[in-house]
């Protein structure tokens, strides 16, 4: 896949060990989302991050990605393809930059993405928040995401997954 058609109006590019105080720099800036999803993320949480994988796939599935305005990083998605199956993707973790929120620009980020992986001939796009976030909640279900039934108890928190047909 070639990620830059994933966006018309920033730079995409795949992240790597150098931007990983830029990615902790977005994450501080969003302690709500650690309070339901906990722990804070560190410099080592990103980095492992970066290289997990779910079963059944490859490094050649995975996308951890950067969204950037200049050298300003916007988003950072991870991007898991062919996940849980051939036809559908699947977003491990999203975030924006708190300065960008609030603008409709997640919401055209994820627009983009969709175009370009229903270009791609995927169907689906499947994540999971943390129940009881709201701010997460309510962003996924203004961009057209359902919940599936499906809830995965973790140590800390649960994993509500949904999804969007593309």
């Amino acid at each position: 896949m070639e990620i830059q058609k994933l966006s018309r109006k920033y730079a995409v590019r795949k992240l790597n060990d150098t931007d990983i105080d830029n990615i902790y720099e977005t994450m501080q800036g969003n302690p709500q989302y650690f309070q339901y999803c906990p722990p804070m993320a560190t410099t080592q949480s990103i980095a492992d991050d970066m290289n997990a994988l779910p079963p059944r796939t490859t490094y050649n599935d995975k996308y951890y990605i950067g969204y950037f305005e200049g050298e300003k990083l916007v988003a950072v998605m991870d991007l898991i393809l062919n996940f849980p199956n051939k036809e559908t993707v699947f977003v491990g973790f999203f975030m924006m930059n708190i300065a960008y929120q609030g603008k409709g620009i997640g919401t055209e980020i994820f627009e983009e993405c969709c175009k370009t992986l229903e270009e791609e001939n995927y169907q689906f796009i499947r994540l999971g928040f943390a129940k009881g976030n709201p701010q997460s909640e309510a962003f996924w279900l203004k961009n057209g995401f359902s919940r599936t039934g499906v809830e995965d108890a973790q140590e800390r928190y649960t994993v509500v997954v949904m999804e969007r047909k593309i």
